[in-house]
């Protein structure tokens, strides 16, 4: 049984105590009755024997009495008196006055005819002349025990009027009553003793039929129910292999047959769980494969499309040191097809020279920076300085910022560094910046601020136009593929920034007014993505 249920609360308690006390109550009713009835049988038997006694003491001493006879009379008397069981007997005449009594005091005294054993006689002003047995009985106590009263009439005969030596009027029909008290102490000592034996044999039937309930009701109930309760609690943690044997045919049967169904409906339905949750694993991590393939593609495709757009300046970059490069070279080519070399030709060679190769380095470096921004990569995830990269980025468009005659304003306070992927991040820098420079067009003010927050947490960069704005209505749709307000633009930009934030575990923010500009602000953690943000 498990121990979370109370004693008092188990089955194998309340089962046995609801039908013990069903038990006690029916078995105690009965008991009850049983000795009411014995007990008014008995008290039945008793006025029966009473009477007879009664009847047997005045056809005892009738011829006596005929006879005037009284010492007899008496002498008979006091032999029944001193029987065991007779309290008392007594006589009285037609006036109430106690001719005789086995108590002597009492002889010669009146009887109040108003006392328990005249009162039914004497309930009218005229006395009834025949009474029924059972208003003849009276019961009281005396001295502790119960005492049975009877009282007997003795009545007018035509004997008693012809006798010769007393006579009584023809027209008096009772001439006295005999009455006698029987001592019910023996059976009510018996009645009690008998109680005991029921009360003490019905406690041994209760105990024995709630054991033989207890044990049947553990075999037959409690111990399947147990069985099954502990089964129920091994299936609930994660045991589908639990099945119940079968022993009956009825109700436990029943829900053990149920319980082994729904288990084996259990077994099924993880299975097929199981299968399509192996083949949901292998979907996700297909699709989020193509995802992040598709995702690096847009990077490179954006790459590009900011090459493209770069073009015009970066020819610029470079026409410069080409032009001195192309100058320089002239210049030789001439001072040495005159023929003549002037005395200072070697130093104006090597200022020629020298200043070519500066040109030189300064177009690989271009190249370079071009190359390295348009190469397709895996990203890498490293400490990056995020000045660092927004300096990056603003290399790559210094010429489209001085053709556009954007003035620039950089407020780059000192950051941690942060986990990053650096060509990932100066990607986005890049198309924030251009996205604020196409805005602008010719003129305007370039802000980019960076600055810790969450004390310390993370890294914020805005980077903040004076264009045209953005309307209200197009302000939730400018991170959607595609969607762009410009006649040449692709759409793709603030998107691809968007998911560059979003797998660093960052955050894309916006602010914009029409007609007053736009603000774009990055947030960074400084620990870098999670594993599902990555």
């Amino acid at each position: 049984m498990p121990p979370g249920i109370k004693w008092s609360s188990r089955l194998s308690v309340k089962l046995p105590a609801v039908i013990a006390v069903i038990i006690v109550v029916v078995l105690g009713s009965l008991v009850i009755v049983a000795v009411r009835v014995q007990r008014r049988h008995l008290t039945t038997e008793v006025v029966r024997s009473a009477a007879l006694f009664s009847d047997t003491i005045k056809s005892s001493t009738y011829h006596f009495m005929l006879e005037d006879r009284r010492d007899e009379v008496y002498r008979i008397i006091e032999t029944i008196g001193g029987q065991s069981g007779v309290e008392r007997v007594r006589i009285f005449n037609k006036d109430g006055q106690i001719t005789f009594s086995t108590d002597r005091s009492e002889i010669g005294g009146l009887v109040d005819k108003r006392a328990e054993s005249c009162y039914a006689c004497h309930a009218t002003d005229q006395p009834i002349a025949r009474l029924a047995l059972t208003s003849r009985s009276r019961i009281y106590r005396h001295n502790g025990d119960r005492i049975l009263g009877m009282v007997t009439p003795i009545y007018n005969e035509p004997s008693c009027t012809n006798a010769s030596c007393h006579f009584h009027l023809p027209g008096q029909r009772v001439l006295g009553v005999v009455d006698i008290g029987l001592s019910l102490g023996e059976i009510d000592r018996g009645m009690l003793a008998l109680e005991r034996r029921m009360l003490a044999l019905s406690s041994a039937v209760v105990a024995g039929l709630v054991a033989i309930v207890a044990v049947a009701a553990r075999r037959v109930v409690v111990r399947p129910v147990s069985q099954l309760l502990a089964a129920t609690e091994r299936v609930a943690d994660g045991d589908l292999e639990q099945r119940m044997t079968v022993r009956s045919a009825d109700e436990i049967g029943a829900l053990a047959a149920s319980f082994n169904h729904m288990t084996e409906s259990l077994r099924r339905a993880r299975s097929e769980i199981r299968e399509l949750m192996d083949g949901l694993e292998r979907q996700v991590e297909e699709r989020t494969a193509a995802l992040r393939s598709a995702q690096n593609q847009l990077v490179q495709s954006e790459k590009l499309a900011s090459l493209g757009k770069l073009a015009a300046s970066i020819a610029h970059e470079i026409n410069n040191p080409l032009s001195g490069i192309l100058t320089s070279s002239k210049l030789l080519l001439r001072t040495v097809d005159e023929g003549r070399l002037p005395d200072d030709a070697a130093p104006l060679f090597a200022r020629h020279l020298g200043l070519m190769e500066r040109e030189t380095h300064r177009c690989t470096a271009i190249v370079r920076n071009l190359l390295d921004f348009a190469r397709q990569r895996e990203p890498t995830f490293g400490q990056v300085d995020v000045n660092v990269c927004i300096d990056e980025a603003l290399s790559l468009l210094r010429n489209q910022i001085a053709i556009q005659r954007i003035a620039l304003d950089k407020r780059l306070q000192e950051l941690p560094v942060v986990t990053a992927d650096f060509g990932q991040l100066r990607q986005a820098f890049v198309n924030v910046i251009m996205n604020a420079c196409e805005a602008m067009g010719e003129g305007g003010t370039l802000t980019i601020t960076s600055r810790g927050v969450d004390q310390g947490a993370a890294v914020a960069v805005e980077v903040a136009d004076t264009g045209t704005g953005i309307a209200p209505e197009d302000l939730s749709k400018i991170l959607d593929p595609f969607f762009t307000t410009k006649e040449k633009g692709t759409g793709l930009g603030l998107s691809v920034v968007y998911g560059i934030v979003v797998r660093h575990g960052g955050r894309l923010d916006f602010r914009s007014e029409p007609g007053r500009g736009t603000a774009v602000l990055i947030r960074l953690p400084v620990a870098g993505p999670t594993e599902s943000a990555a």
